[in-house]
């Protein structure tokens, strides 16, 4: 079973938090929109691509290998959180999370992105065929900040 973090979900849904996990910490929690895009990274972090890549709706989802292969120069990723914004819609809700992301490169360099995920959830009462829809990522735009990682935070906009 994996160890689960509380502090890590507790501060993700408090505001914007550093939410970082032990290198060999397994994450896999799709309950909330924000546990999705921390256990997105923590794949990232783990070099797990592929399970990266499964928290996209299948329909959104960008070319495996194009993704894949983009983490390539990658060594390690920290994330931080910033408040969840969500409504609702005809059976459905969206939410967007904004976050902030500093990536070691291979060679030791490090790079400040910020920018937005947007996340859906088909109300589970609504769900009466399989399969199961978790909560899925249906974007996300990231970009290279100037900010500093302890005070970058992604904007969402609609």
């Amino acid at each position: 079973m994996p160890r689960i973090l509380p502090a890590l979900i507790l501060a993700a849904l408090s505001g914007p938090t550093l939410a970082e996990t032990e290198p060999n910490v397994f994450m896999d929690d799709r309950s909330s929109p924000e546990s999705v895009v921390i256990s997105f990274y923590n794949a990232i972090h783990r070099h797990e691509y592929l399970r990266a890549w499964s928290y996209y709706d299948p329909d959104d989802a960008p070319d495996y290998p194009g993704f894949r292969d983009g983490y390539a120069g990658t060594d390690s990723v920290k994330l931080r959180v910033g408040e969840v914004q969500s409504e609702g819609a005809a059976g459905s809700i969206h939410s967007s999370v904004p976050v902030a992301l500093r990536a070691t490169a291979t060679d030791g360099t490090e790079t400040v992105y910020t920018g937005c995920y947007r996340l859906t959830q088909v109300q589970p009462a609504n769900q009466d065929m399989p399969p199961f829809r978790p909560i899925q990522i249906d974007a996300g735009e990231m970009a290279v900040s100037d900010q500093p990682f302890a005070s970058a935070m992604g904007v969402c906009t609609e």
